[in-house]
């Protein structure tokens, strides 16, 4: 069973075991390479008094850390999501079930419209991934526009070009009309 609680000290070896998998962060434009532990802990301790940033544990049955999960840039009815699971994790359905309750807790718990990301498109495991549990793609001057949030592409780490490379995924919540 997966569950998602508050990130603790004793997730940090674990988070920094994904950080340091070539395999987990092929994809990401973070250097996690050169993380340290400190800097894991520091990460936890930071998340836990963030106001426009949650980031949760997702877990087994038995607490054993899986991966991180969070809404960022939490503003005006949006936030943008993102995650990450260990090597280990994968394939065993954490990841989907994560999403589906920090989702929920988006639109159920603090009031969101609108959820969105992006992924690389040679990230052909999370396409897929996202593909398979039925989100829905837009094209990020779409989203943009439906979002009103002309300054989203700064949120991708680059100009306007980039973020058009993306593929970006909108999931809103049902009282949320997007035409």
């Amino acid at each position: 069973m997966t569950k998602l609680r508050k990130l603790k000290q004793s997730d940090a070896a674990l988070m920094l075991e994904w950080m340091h998998d070539e395999d987990v962060v092929h994809f990401m434009k973070a250097d996690f390479q050169h993380k340290t532990l400190g800097d894991c802990e520091r990460f936890i301790d930071s998340s836990q008094e963030d106001t426009k940033n949650i980031h949760l544990a997702v877990v087994d049955d038995i607490d054993t850390y899986m991966g991180t999960v969070s809404l960022k840039n939490i503003d005006n009815g949006s936030s943008e999501f993102a995650i990450t699971m260990r090597k280990e994790a994968m394939g065993k359905g954490y990841a989907a079930e994560a999403m589906k309750q920090i989702i929920d807790k988006g639109f159920n718990e603090l009031g969101l419209e609108y959820i969105y990301w992006y992924v690389r498109p040679e990230n052909k495991r999370a396409v897929r991934f996202y593909d398979k549990n039925g989100y829905q793609r837009m094209s990020f001057n779409k989203l943009c526009d439906q979002l009103n949030k002309t300054e989203l592409f700064r949120n991708s780490g680059g100009g306007l070009e980039e973020a058009e490379y993306y593929i970006w995924y909108l999931v809103q919540d049902n009282k949320a009309k997007i035409e």
